[in-house]
C-alpha cells in the first residue's frame, strides 16, 4: 500500500512538472519563435499606440465608421466576459432589440434588407468580423458621412474582404477594426485613395 501511495505521489509530481510547467513553456517558446504576432494577441499598433486586436471585436457607433456586430459580452465587446446573450428566439427583450437595430440600420439604407449579422450577436460577443454584405450595406452611410464616393469605399471593403480559410473553411469576412483604421488612413491621404479608386 505504501508503495502504491509513493508511486501515485511521484507520478503526480512528475506529470505536474511535465504537463504543468515544461509543456506550456515549450509551446509558448515555440509560438514566440514561429509566429510572435499571433502568439501575442495580434495587436494592432498605430503611431506607437495599441489600438486594438485583429481577433477581438470593438464597437463603432459613429456614422462615419463601419459598425461591428452587436455584442452581448458584458457591457459590450468585453473580452473578459465573452459570451452570447442566452436569450431565446421568442424572448421579447431580444425581439425588441433586433427590431430597434433593424429600424436604425434602415434609416440610412431604407430600400435594402438588413444583413442578419448587423442585428444579431455572435456566440462570443467579441467577433471582429462582419460579412461582406454587412459591410456593403453600410457603404452609403459611411460615404455620406465622410463625403467620399461609394466606389472608393467598395474598393476598400474589397481590399479587406478575407476569403474562406484554405478555400473551404468558414465564410468570407471583413475585419471591422482594420477596415476603419484603413478608412481613417485613406482620409488622411485622399489623393492616394483616389488614385487607388480610379
Amino acid at each position: 500500500m505504501k508503495k502504491n501511495l509513493l508511486i501515485s505521489i511521484l507520478m503526480t509530481v512528475a506529470t505536474t512538472i511535465l504537463f504543468g510547467l515544461l509543456y506550456p513553456l515549450i509551446v509558448t517558446g515555440l509560438a514566440q519563435l514561429i509566429f510572435p504576432h499571433k502568439a501575442n494577441g495580434q495587436l494592432i499598433v498605430r503611431h506607437g499606440k495599441v489600438v486594438g486586436s485583429a481577433i477581438i471585436g470593438q464597437g463603432f457607433s459613429g456614422r462615419a465608421y463601419f459598425h461591428s456586430r452587436p455584442s452581448a459580452a458584458g457591457n459590450g465587446y468585453d473580452a473578459a466576459n465573452s459570451g452570447g446573450s442566452n436569450l431565446g428566439p421568442t424572448n421579447q427583450k431580444l425581439l425588441d432589440r433586433v427590431r430597434a437595430d433593424v429600424a436604425s440600420a434602415q434609416a440610412y439604407n431604407p430600400n435594402a434588407a438588413v444583413p442578419i449579422d448587423l442585428v444579431t450577436t455572435s456566440a462570443s460577443g467579441i467577433d471582429p468580423h462582419i460579412t461582406p454584405a454587412a459591410a456593403a450595406f453600410q457603404i452609403l452611410r459611411v460615404a455620406k458621412a465622410r463625403g467620399i464616393s461609394p466606389g472608393q469605399l467598395r474598393l476598400l471593403v474589397t481590399k479587406h474582404t478575407e476569403g474562406r480559410q484554405f478555400g473551404v473553411l468558414g465564410e468570407p469576412r471583413v475585419n471591422v477594426l482594420e477596415l476603419n483604421l484603413d478608412l481613417d488612413l485613406a482620409e488622411q491621404f485622399p489623393s492616394d485613395a483616389r488614385a487607388t479608386a480610379e
